[in-house]
């Protein structure tokens, strides 16, 4: 999973990236300071993984991971190459989601680019700025096509339609992702790669020990996503950062004595995987314990292939056992004496928290 962060300048990007992957990028109280992308490949924390470790009593983990891009701040005209406009069109292109920092405190000393914080604003300035750069992918695009459809071509002809229905959508300041299409048309909106089509997470950068709660700023940003299925993540990314570079168990410390009763980042890396529809299940012998990210309602095969395509190409079965089966019964030679352990086909859709073992030919 591939993340990209993205803002307006000075809300708190790069100290999020840091917080997120213990690195050091640049923060200043200056527009672009990011200009080349950050880029952190951040382990993600499953107490699964560490049981299923003393299970086949292996001191090697291997967790699943999700890298984050740190991008630079975008501005209003960035579409038309304002700021580093054209760098952060290209750079958030190779993202699969966007994470979408928000400022949600004020701080006299950390200049803005507006003259009041006004936190759905920002993030319209930003979703208007890729609504702008996806009409003009749209438009370029649709010349082409309407040249082919002068052969009356019925495919070339539906195509021409689907980016007229498009831009019309588009023309009204609208994302792609509420764009309502067919299922046949799917195919050209998976490979259109519109900017707006790809999932968003919303981060709320909050002042230290600001409760959620009684923020007018963060409760607006909640506001504006009340009717959708996006979840505004409030992260107090200052302090979140200066927790990364304690040890774990100072950060337990810490995090006790701040009366944080769990991580937000952790949080973030939920949500990713929730927005891009991931799971995770676990191999694991005395050599290492292994988690494995797949698209949730991956196959069997799918699956295997994520550890070798070989495994793939060889399937025969995979034996599955849910995870706290495994854990309840200690191992997995008792949950197959228990009878849990089941014996299944290329057509098994895996569960997230399944331990399986593949049989296949090389």
């Amino acid at each position: 999973m591939k993340i990209g962060i993205v803002g307006l300048p000075n809300v708190g990007k790069s100290t999020l990236f840091n917080a997120l992957t213990g690195s050091k990028a640049a923060v200043a109280n200056y527009a672009f300071t990011t200009i080349d992308p950050n880029i952190g490949i951040v382990p993600v924390y499953d107490e699964r993984l560490t049981l299923l470790a003393d299970l086949v009593h292996t001191n090697k983990l291997i967790p699943a991971t999700v890298e984050f891009v740190d991008i630079a701040g975008l501005v209003k005209g960035a579409s038309h190459g304002e700021g580093m406009g054209n760098q952060f069109l290209s750079h958030i292109r190779e993202v699969d989601a966007i994470l979408n920092v928000v400022r949600c405190f004020h701080d006299d000393n950390i200049a803005h680019t507006a003259q009041t914080i006004n936190p759905v604003a920002d993030f319209r300035t930003i979703e208007i700025e890729l609504i702008l750069a996806d009409l003009e992918h749209l438009e370029k695009r649709r010349v082409k096509v309407a040249k082919m459809a002068k052969g009356h071509a019925s495919e070339t002809l539906a195509e021409l339609e689907l980016i007229d229905r498009l831009i019309e959508h588009l023309n009204q300041e609208k994302t792609a992702r509420s764009f309502v299409f067919e299922a046949s048309e799917e195919p050209f909106m998976n490979n259109v790669h519109l900017l707006t089509m790809k999932p968003i997470i919303v981060v709320a950068n909050v002042a230290e020990g600001a409760d959620p709660a009684s923020n007018v700023l963060f409760q607006q940003l909640s506001d504006y996503f009340a009717d959708t299925d996006t979840i505004v993540l409030p992260v107090t990314a200052r302090i979140e950062s200066e927790i990364s570079e304690l040890s774990p168990d100072e950060r337990q410390i810490f995090r006790s004595e701040m009366g944080l009763q769990e991580s937000g980042l952790d949080r973030v890396i939920l949500e990713s995987y929730r927005v891009l529809g991931r799971i995770s299940f676990f191999t694991g012998n005395e050599k290492e314990a292994h988690a494995w990210t797949i698209r949730k309602g991956a196959c069997a095969p799918e699956a295997a292939g994520a550890i070798h395509t070989d495994f793939e190409r060889g399937f025969i079965r995979a034996e599955v056992v849910a995870f706290r089966d495994l854990y309840e019964h200690g191992s997995f030679v008792a949950a197959r004496e228990k009878g849990l352990v089941r014996s299944e086909g290329k057509t098994y859709v895996v569960r997230d928290g399944d331990y399986i073992i593949f049989r296949f030919n090389v």
